[in-house]
């Protein structure tokens, strides 16, 4: 599927947007109290006479959509398929003051209650982080304001709602020729959900926190917010709107493909693209593990430039490298783009005769992804255990990883993709929540692992999670100074240490804007302080 970071490491392109947040504000507490009423957060068993309070209070408010109490076993599911906690209700908003409404009753009933919030947009969170155990979870997809609406103009832009899916915004800003600046490589999730996991950047937006209230953040505007809630993994707000800048939209895509056998020549060829004043559109590279018929898969969607020399190449069941790139072109430049192809691909040391490409239109490229997820549903394949593991790796460390991870732990089998590809830190804002290894170029390495629930084999969760474990110990045995995207923790000692420097300012921020720890308890950071029942 690919990380909703994709778009926002590959190609970092700033992304205006406003986002509208509903605050719990407060009074911030001095750094000496930061830890005296959040905790790390556990699951904790709530009695049923308190749930059945907490059903009749959100029953008394006022709502323009609704609660439901019933049938809503699905909000304990996601893409991960590993963790599943009930919530007590779920609410299906129509309007933001349905959010604001529910969070301001559940703050001001206190720490007398241990209901806390989650926003769901379509579940494909991997560990519960968008799950709330007995608590309320926002069905985001059900709030249907704003309209969505496209501006045109100078400087355009489209208004979203939170809950919207990124494939809907794109065939509708289209109809103006138009389209968002970056994306991610997987069109069906929303944007609130996107950007809370620091998937695309931007300028300003809509937000609901604390105690209800509705706030409009950007970069001038309540800053700090609007930086934290970045990659913020939810803890300061929901996002229920969001201002998305557009440009041109181009109607054509050249898709290439080349492999490599040697890893030095691959990520070497890969900073030199990053760092390129005149690159590709989108650049990406995956590891090819014990994999000798790919090429003949390709053939049916991509064209070898050397036929005769592509038939011959066999991969002796080597580790391969491939890199994959796109060039967006207008079918009356085709001329002026094959020009530019070479231009770039001569500057690369691929393996010759691996050179695939296929000119596509924009739209297919863009929902490449979500093709092969309707085939793997309709084999029964998609509703299963995904343990993913995404990792951030510094450059000077790269090689040392792959050795160690694509030499021996994986050297025989892979259950899924793995992405793999470098990031330039130094051309985005460093003021957001996000958190990455030190140096200013980083590679993201992503195993997008599938299970077969009823395997103990290879294939099965336990073999796949002791993997995972093995390349997260060598890679702490080898000091490579990692940092984990979509991050999962058991204790607040590692939540500390995943933030470093951070941490502090991530706890002031929390207190700031979710004194109570009412939301996002599925990442499962800090715990609501409440009283033993």
């Amino acid at each position: 599927m690919g990380s909703p970071l994709s778009s926002f490491l590959k190609q970092n392109k700033p992304l205006f947007f406003r986002i509208f947040f509903i605050l719990f504000f407060s009074c911030i507490p001095d750094t000496a109290n930061l830890c005296s009423n959040l905790s790390l957060a556990t699951t904790a068993v709530q009695t049923h006479s308190a749930s059945s309070d907490n059903h009749f209070s959100l029953k008394k408010l006022t709502l323009d959509g609704h609660f439901s109490f019933e049938n809503i076993h699905y909000a304990a599911k996601d893409f991960g398929n590993t963790y599943h906690f009930h919530p007590s209700a779920v609410l299906y908003p129509k309007s933001v003051s349905d959010i604001s409404s529910t969070i301001k009753h559940i703050f001001n009933i206190g720490t007398a209650s241990q209901l806390t919030v989650a926003a769901r947009g379509h579940g494909h969170s991997l560990q519960g982080q968008a799950q709330a155990h007995q608590g309320v979870v926002i069905n985001m997809p059900s709030l249907q304001e704003p309209v969505m609406k496209v501006h045109t103009g100078e400087l355009p832009y489209v208004d979203v709602s939170g809950g919207e899916l990124w494939i809907n915004i794109l065939h509708e800003t289209l109809k103006n020729g138009l389209a968002p600046k970056s994306w991610t490589d997987y069109l069906h999730l929303t944007v609130g959900g996107t950007l809370s996991n620091a998937g695309i950047s931007g300028q300003a937006f809509f937000l609901v926190a604390g105690k209800g209230d509705v706030l409009t953040c950007s970069e001038q505007q309540n800053a700090d917010l609007f930086h934290g809630v970045l990659g913020g993994l939810g803890q300061f707000g929901i996002i229920t709107r969001a201002r998305i800048s557009l440009e041109p939209a181009p109607k054509m895509v050249r898709w290439i493909r080349v492999l490599y056998s040697e890893f030095s020549i691959f990520t070497k060829d890969q900073e030199h693209l990053i760092s390129s004043e005149s690159s590709f559109d989108y650049i990406e590279g995956f590891v090819i593990i014990n994999r000798t018929g790919l090429l003949n898969n390709w053939r049916s969607s991509f064209n070898p430039r050397d036929p005769l020399q592509a038939s011959k190449f066999n991969s002796d069941g080597k580790v391969l490298y491939c890199l994959e790139m796109a060039k967006h072109f207008n079918p009356d430049e085709a001329g002026i783009m094959d020009k530019k192809t070479e231009s770039l691909l001569s500057k690369l040391s691929f393996i010759p005769s691996t050179l695939f490409q296929s000119d596509v239109s924009y739209v297919d490229f863009l929902d490449r992804v979500h093709v092969s997820e309707i085939k793997l549903r309709e084999k029964g394949l998609w509703e299963v255990p995904h343990p993913w593991l995404n990792l951030l790796i510094p450059k000077s460390k790269i090689s040392d990883f792959a050795q160690q991870v694509f030499g021996e732990i994986l050297k025989d089998n892979s259950n899924g993709p793995i992405l793999i590809y470098p990031v330039n830190k130094s051309k985005w804002n460093r003021k957001t929540s996000f958190v990455t290894p030190d140096e200013d170029i980083f590679y993201l390495v992503a195993f997008l692992s599938s299970a077969l629930p009823s395997s103990r084999g290879t294939d099965g969760l336990e073999h796949i999670n002791n993997q995972h474990q093995r390349i997260l110990d060598v890679s702490t045995r080898a000091n490579l100074g990692i940092k984990q995207y979509l991050p999962h923790y058991s204790t607040q000692k590692e939540w500390q240490a995943h933030f470093g420097p951070q941490w502090k300012l991530f706890v002031q921020r929390k207190y700031a804007y979710d004194p109570l720890a009412i939301l996002a308890p599925g990442q499962r950071i800090f715990q609501k302080a409440i009283p033993f029942l």
